[in-house]
């Protein structure tokens, strides 16, 4: 067994409808522009663009439960609500046929963002690590296994703020659906047991603030209620 000169950081998690057990992650993909009519309204067109793809850290997960606290250093918070893929199996090249397999279940999450600093990342060619991957910027509801849920295909997925529905779908409109998804990041990288992937989301992101209560859901798959903390006080270090 390894010794560490420090003591090791706990492995991130998210929970298991019904379960105490929880689901350990590995890594966290995202997929940018899965949604035609979302592609539209951030000025792209969904119908000349492959999947791109970015990653948040594994810890920025958390339960998509209580408070959420509200990051600092943005004047322009984003919801985009979308669904969740956890894998048990992995490899590299997957065929879309066999993609599938690798599914040890679902959930429905929230990719948080700091628009602003994206808008700014965008418009000097910088990477958008702040924007994207910042402390808690990941919720995530309970997963639910395949077994369970089977493998959705035209699920509605919706998302409400202070009880306003602000973005709705289906997931038939994903340009890219999930095999293809994963399909297509093995061809980049070797997947394996515990990464999850944010497979995009449907028109509406707008922004939060603080105490907003907010619901999101994957029809017949998975639904989260939580509410958005308190602006955070800068450190007086005087």
């Amino acid at each position: 067994m390894s010794e560490f000169v420090i003591t090791a950081p706990a492995t991130p998690s998210v929970a298991v409808a019904g379960a105490s057990a929880r689901f350990p992650i590995r890594r966290v993909f995202c997929v940018g522009r899965n949604y035609a009519a979302h592609a539209r309204e951030m000025g792209n067109d969904p119908a000349r663009e492959p999947p791109f793809f970015f990653m948040k850290p594994a810890d920025a997960i958390v339960d998509a439960v209580g408070v959420i606290p509200f990051p600092p250093a943005t004047n322009d918070l984003h919801h985009e609500v979308e669904m969740v893929v956890a894998l048990d199996g992995g490899g590299a090249n997957v065929a879309p046929a066999d993609a599938l397999a690798l599914v040890w279940g679902y959930g429905v999450g929230l990719d948080l963002t700091r628009r602003d600093l994206q808008a700014v990342a965008k418009e000097m060619s910088r990477p958008w690590d702040f924007a994207k991957g910042f402390d808690a910027s990941a919720p995530c509801s309970a997963l639910h296994p395949v077994s369970q849920v089977g493998h959705p295909g035209d699920a509605r997925i919706s998302l409400t703020v202070n009880g306003v529905v602000r973005q709705e779908g289906s997931l038939q409109e994903m340009i890219w659906p999930v095999a293809d998804i994963i399909s297509h990041i093995s061809r980049f990288v070797t997947l394996a047991p515990g990464d999850l992937i944010y497979t995009g989301t449907p028109a509406g992101v707008g922004a939060l603030q603080p105490g907003d209560r907010v619901h999101g859901a994957v029809e017949g798959v998975a639904e989260f209620d939580l509410e958005m903390g308190a602006l955070q006080q800068p450190v007086d270090r005087q």
